[in-house]
């Protein structure tokens, strides 16, 4: 079988070689430096004759190493769709927490958030409860809230803008609010995005959210609706996020990736980012940084 095996040490890791015992007991078909400039990522083409037994000695080899790594087939390994959840995942907060700040209800909301992120509350209710509290909230604060505190996280842009240059489609889904998807797709480059809606009555949120909401399930579906658009099989997606209502479409990707994810997540993606920043996602992919679109 033929498998692709890719590592990416980040700059504040400095030059790492990997030496992998489970590299020696595969046929080395191709090797490939995808970067060495401030990231160093280095890809292999192998063959192997049991891909789930070289990725957990490969796990055994890395366990304690500052590296993100990834193993596939090599076959279909450049994804055609990119489905992203957006809080902590393209950017840098949770926009609900943040609403919430200027509300003086950082600390509760932010709670409930982390609980459901884990997976130890229902998504759905969580929201409707957290919404709930911001009831009264002048609309004013969603547009401050995006000037203030929402960035893009470190290789967001390049990611979805590389990917879109070599013909994927890429679409942001997210259990927050359209307000902030909007705007986070523009600015990174998304061609298109799902989200929740916030209700608001007289210049202020009534503590209600459009209905159904988006959740774990919407958002697997959003990755089969959006397959099936393109006249692709999911082996030809790519899904990333970090909580719990992100697994279920994590997991029928053909590449789930968990980024900075909850342990649970984390746990059941195909592979993790949890030192570089997102363009790992795009070495996995086994594009080297000479092809990353990065204006």
């Amino acid at each position: 079988m033929q498998i692709a095996f890719t590592y990416v040490v980040p700059p504040t890791t400095g030059l790492y070689s990997a030496n992998l015992k489970a590299l020696a007991k595969a046929s080395v078909i191709e090797q490939r430096i995808l970067s060495e400039d401030e990231t160093f990522a280095e890809d292999f083409l192998l063959e192997v004759d049991d891909l789930e037994t070289f990725c957990t000695e490969v796990a055994n080899d890395l366990a304690v190493a500052p590296v993100d790594w990834c193993v596939q087939r090599a076959a279909g390994r450049r994804k055609r769709l990119l489905v992203a959840d957006m809080d902590s995942t393209i950017i840098n907060v949770e926009c609900l927490d943040e609403l919430a700040d200027y509300a003086g209800l950082k600390a509760e909301i932010a709670e409930i958030t982390e609980r459901a992120m884990r997976g130890e509350l229902e998504f759905e209710g969580a929201l409707r409860e957290r919404v709930g509290m911001l009831k009264g909230l002048a609309t004013t604060a969603l547009q401050q809230a995006y000037d203030e505190r929402v960035r893009l996280n470190p290789g967001a842009r390049t990611l979805v803008r590389t990917m879109a240059a070599n013909g994927a489609r890429c679409v942001l889904v997210s259990g927050g609010f359209t307000f902030f998807t909007r705007r986070v797709a523009q600015a990174a480059g998304f061609h298109a995005d799902r989200a929740n809606t916030l209700n608001e009555a007289a210049g202020a949120l009534t503590g209600t959210v459009g209905e159904p909401i988006l959740g774990r399930e919407a958002k697997l579906a959003a990755l089969k609706e959006e397959a099936a658009s393109l006249g692709i099989d999911l082996s030809d997606t790519l899904a990333i996020g970090d909580g719990a209502n992100d697994l279920a479409m994590i997991k029928a990707s053909g590449l789930g990736v968990a980024y900075r994810a909850k342990p649970v997540v984390a746990a059941e993606a195909h592979a993790k980012v949890d030192h570089g920043d997102l363009t790992s996602v795009l070495y996995f992919q086994g594009y080297a940084a000479d092809e990353f679109v990065t204006d």
